[in-house]
């Protein structure tokens, strides 16, 4: 039996107008890939999942879709899926190019500085300037490392191992709160 890792790609807002379509919120807004598919995983708050085919879906405001799922005919109906997650495989997702990657394959990861391990990748996040990572450092820490070349050594999502430059260790202790105690 194969593994098959499940991607939540997007999250059920609300119904939208009277014929069952639901408003879903991308994960994602740049991508293009849930208007491509015949069917999701769909992950509900209760954790029950299921397959659902896709009749329909077609764009809305910036961040949003608008999905019609089949057996989903009426407003109540749509109304109880609010908070589900729409799952895709990720083994659908399109190739990228070298030195590409996506979110998905690095939350989780291991940091590791010039020295050794550092601690966990938890996130990703946009900034107008960046895109950073956030992470879990070994000591319990919570710090953000933007994506930026002069800190980041490497990315290999195949092994989830992020590399990072001494410059990233100097940028995460300047952020760091300082110590109240004296030398």
């Amino acid at each position: 039996m194969t593994d098959v890792r499940w991607v939540a790609l997007a999250e059920v807002a609300r119904p939208h107008g009277v014929r069952g379509e639901v408003r879903v919120k991308m994960y994602n807004s740049d991508s293009e890939l849930l208007p491509s598919l015949a069917e999701v995983l769909m992950r509900k708050q209760d954790g029950v999942e299921r397959t659902i085919r896709l009749e329909s879906v077609r764009g809305a405001d910036e961040g949003y879709m608008l999905a019609k799922l089949e057996g989903v005919d009426d407003r109540d109906a749509a109304d109880l899926l609010r908070g589900a997650q729409l799952c895709v495989r990720r083994d659908s997702f399109p190739p990228l190019e070298e030195g590409e990657f996506y979110a998905c394959d690095v939350v989780g990861s291991r940091l590791h500085g010039p020295d050794g391990e550092l601690g966990i990748v938890e996130d990703l996040t946009s900034y107008p300037t960046a895109d950073v990572l956030v992470a879990r450092l070994s000591g319990g820490t919570r710090c953000e490392i933007p994506l930026l070349d002069e800190y980041i050594d490497g990315i290999d999502a195949d092994a989830r191992q992020v590399r990072l430059k001494s410059a990233a260790l100097d940028f995460v202790a300047a952020s760091l709160p300082k110590s109240n105690h004296a030398d």
